[in-house]
């Protein structure tokens, strides 16, 4: 029986970062979806949402909604879908972060998106990075 990839959807809107951050988690056996900003990363949502396990997003995009609305949207619509944010401004506060997601603060390395990726995936949703 074959089974599927993990599913994961990186929302960052600076292309080299999602590209590099893709291409380790490709190498590392995941499906990876990449969005330049949340309206692209809600148009996969809805189209593939119960395929998807993790969202990994900035919180500084263009558009109408950041990633940290990203995020909470995601958490109320598809609770199944690990959270992993990150951003290289200010870290937000615990309790402006969706539950049981994880933070990763900016500039990070990508071996460390990976080690917390594959933690969400185990089901070891919270941590302070």
């Amino acid at each position: 029986m074959e089974t599927s990839a993990p599913v994961v959807v990186i929302a960052e809107d600076e292309m080299l970062v999602r590209t590099m951050a893709a291409e380790v988690l490709i190498e590392a056996g995941f499906e990876v979806i990449e969005a330049a900003h949340a309206a692209e990363a809600l148009d996969v949502l809805h189209s593939r949402g119960a395929a998807i396990q993790v969202l990994f997003t900035d919180i500084q995009m263009p558009g109408a909604m950041n990633g940290l609305a990203l995020a909470h949207h995601v958490r109320g619509n598809w609770p199944w879908i690990a959270l992993l944010v990150t951003s290289g401004a200010t870290a937000p506060r615990t309790e402006e972060l969706p539950r049981e997601s994880r933070f990763l603060p900016k500039p990070y390395r990508f071996d460390q998106v990976l080690l917390h990726v594959r933690a969400l995936i185990r089901g070891e949703r919270s941590s302070s990075a």
